[in-house]
């Protein structure tokens, strides 16, 4: 079987686990944290507070590292020399992410298809994609659209959905309390369209 070659690969960092926090950035935020936890009335002197604003920003700093990536995820492509036309899709790719209303978690799963154009994407790349959005202060709806419109934009695939389930924790600690709502967008680009292929992507999305 011939080997594909990559045909292109956008420039930016690879989303990661960041061991190359910046000491100062680290203090800086920390000690904001300090103040926060003081002003909620913690005693800091207690032994399971006492390096909380420490590793609290460190946190920040980890899930926040989209934003220190550029302005697009890197991912591999490959010539579609066989004019394969038919959908690729990845479903239940796990994700976590913050919403940049409360700054608290909302976590789920996205699917993701396209219909490949001129280039097809590197399999282990949906989630690179996903990740590359989350990771950062959030909105469901505008994660959604991100990775949709990177498909479209990008790759110029024939056509591009996506739909990402969540649970927000601003809904289920807070607010109306509400434990296990949970949150469905989607998006869609080209000839998903077109009723028979979102009618096929929600077929297959059924027999997951």
């Amino acid at each position: 079987m011939r080997m594909l070659e990559p045909v292109e690969q956008f420039s930016t960092h690879e989303v990661g686990p960041r061991r190359d926090l910046d000491p100062e950035r680290v203090a800086r935020l920390a000690e904001r944290v300090r103040a926060m936890l003081i002003e909620l009335g913690l005693d800091l002197d207690d032994p399971n507070l006492k390096t909380t604003h420490e590793r609290v920003a460190r946190m920040y700093l980890e899930m926040f590292r989209g934003m220190d990536q550029g302005t697009k995820p890197r991912v591999t492509t490959f010539p579609n020399d066989e004019n394969y036309q038919a959908m690729v899709m990845e479903k239940d790719i796990p994700f976590y992410s913050m919403c940049s209303h409360h700054l608290v978690p909302f976590y789920g799963h996205a699917h993701i298809a396209y219909v490949p154009g001129d280039k097809i994407l590197g399999l282990s790349k949906f989630a690179r994609i996903l990740e590359f959005y989350a990771k950062r202060p959030q909105l469901q709806e505008r994660l959604t659209e991100q990775v949709v419109s990177f498909l479209d934009d990008e790759l110029r695939v024939r056509g591009a959905m996506v739909v990402i389930e969540a649970r927000h924790l601003c809904v289920e600690m807070r607010g109306v309390e509400k434990s296990g709502v949970m949150t469905v967008t989607s998006a869609l680009r080209g000839i998903f369209h077109e009723r028979p292929i979102r009618e096929e992507f929600l077929d297959l999305l059924k027999g997951r």
